[in-house]
């Protein structure tokens, strides 16, 4: 019997309502991603590396939701441990840096982490979380932030089954379906590979908005168009605000972190000897676009970039 058996009968068949929750990470979609928990009546607890993030969070969604000290304490009282940081490295010093969750853990927790990460980070802790008794899935997430408020994601799970059964009251609150891909860093190669279409599809999405309205066609009647054409779909429906009216739409996902996955496409497309010569042009017009308009805007502004270069062309 392994050190993770006793914790995987005691959790199995359990609900929510009986779980603690742990979340590293207050950014945009960490905050939606508690929201869901709570409004489905989990018990959450919150870190982030600005403390101050995680407490308005918390003051924000009552519950008796808690902010610990660092993430080692809050792994030590978790059943599952959810991170949604900015990257690798940011995912590498939630459990390994002083504090760190390393130091927390046992065959309690279920650690899984959401974050876009490339498939040998997950796999690089895999011992060391492994070691503690607790069990480890990446389960990248797909949607908005409106999705993973309503509790409506898509997730990619790569592990074992046992833990993902564990981890499953906390998953099913915040997302509509859950793919069990295979062993861990699958989630985490799935969710690459579903990126490199959303910035296809958003840079495609972008020229043919700017070349229709150049040529006279109103820019929300084309829109309905897209959105009720052969390449209709959830992204297309949900960037409606921000392609329509940029101006007044808040920025979901920006070109700086597009262009950090962008970064992990193209190296994993390096280590598994795939040529993604679209995904190298989709980076070039982040670059630019970047330069142009700043990287925290949304990286759909693709379009904002392409109709500043039409008017210094005119």
């Amino acid at each position: 019997m392994t050190a993770s058996q006793p914790a995987v009968e005691a959790t199995n068949g359990r609900r929510l309502e009986e779980l603690t929750v742990g979340l590293v990470g207050a950014g945009r979609m960490g905050s939606a991603l508690a929201t869901a928990l709570i409004a489905k009546g989990g018990r959450v607890v919150l870190y982030n590396r600005t403390r101050d993030r995680a407490q308005q969070l918390a003051d924000r969604l009552g519950g008796g939701t808690r902010v610990a000290e660092s993430p080692a304490d809050l792994a030590a009282g978790v059943d599952v441990l959810i991170t949604m940081v900015t990257d690798d490295a940011a995912v590498r010093a939630v459990y390994r840096n002083r504090g760190g969750a390393l130091e927390g853990l046992s065959g309690r927790t279920v650690a899984v982490d959401m974050t876009t990460v490339l498939p040998d980070t997950i796999r690089g802790l895999e011992a060391d979380i492994r070691a503690t008794g607790a069990g480890l899935l990446d389960a990248p997430v797909s949607g908005s932030v409106t999705l993973a408020e309503a509790g409506t994601l898509t997730l990619m799970v790569g592990g074992e089954a046992g833990d993902l059964e564990r981890a499953r009251p906390a998953l099913e609150a915040v997302s509509r379906r859950i793919f069990h891909l295979g062993p861990l860093g699958a989630g985490a190669t799935i969710k690459l590979a579903v990126n490199t279409v959303v910035f296809g599809l958003g840079a495609a999405l972008a020229e043919a908005l700017v070349l229709a309205e150049s040529a006279g066609v109103d820019r929300a009647t084309a829109y309905e168009v897209f959105a009720n054409s052969t390449f209709a779909s959830p992204f297309v429906d949900y960037k409606r605000g921000t392609y329509v009216d940029p101006d007044t739409t808040a920025p979901q996902f920006s070109i700086d972190l597009a262009r950090k996955d962008l970064g992990l496409i193209l190296e994993l497309a390096k280590r598994v000897g795939v040529d993604l010569s679209q995904a190298r042009t989709n980076d070039e017009l982040l670059s630019k676009a970047a330069e142009d308009l700043g990287g925290d805007r949304d990286f759909v502004l693709i379009a904002e970039h392409l109709r500043s270069r039409r008017s210094g062309m005119a």
